[in-house]
């Protein structure tokens, strides 16, 4: 009996393993998968900005950006649903040197975060991120600053379409 019980444990929690959902399946880990893509990037009146590689990784638990603009900017973000908190964070980085923290999440027609970094001054100010996707299959980015007063000023506004 001792030896049946020892071969059949690691086959039980084999099954058992196998029935349990994946980590990151949630219809909330989905929110943002509308970003995910091969992305060419333009500003209002047509100009290109950049190209912008956005992956699904990790099973699904984190959505990988890599963007680099054609003239030497690069930069890279790293995006996932905290679920314990129920809240979605993006890290930012790139080659000057920034770090961007962001949270907030999905408001029933864009992603909306959130958080404080460096405006164009160099000073610490609140900053916040929007993507909506449209019903052509573009994306569109918009990034704004606040003023010492909260009044909001567009920094980025980008229109992704798939290449």
């Amino acid at each position: 009996m001792k030896l049946l019980t020892l071969v059949m444990l690691p086959l039980l929690s084999s099954a058992c393993l196998a029935q349990t959902a994946a980590p990151c399946s949630s219809a909330e880990h989905r929110q943002f998968d509308f970003w995910v893509g091969d992305w060419r990037v333009h500003v209002p009146g047509g100009d290109f900005a950049g190209l912008n590689r956005i992956t699904s990784e990790y099973g699904g638990c984190v959505i990988h950006e890599r963007y680099a603009n054609g003239r030497g900017y690069t930069g890279e973000s790293l995006n996932a649903y905290d679920a314990a908190r129920k809240v979605w964070h993006q890290t930012w980085v790139d080659d000057s040197g920034v770090l961007l923290t962001l949270e907030g999440g999905w408001n029933g027609k864009s992603m909306i975060l959130e958080g404080i970094g460096p405006d164009a001054s160099g000073t610490q100010a609140k900053q916040r991120i929007t993507w909506t996707p449209n019903a052509d299959g573009s994306v569109r980015q918009l990034w704004e600053t606040a003023d010492a007063k909260g009044v909001w000023t567009a920094v980025f506004d980008g229109h992704y379409t798939r290449k």
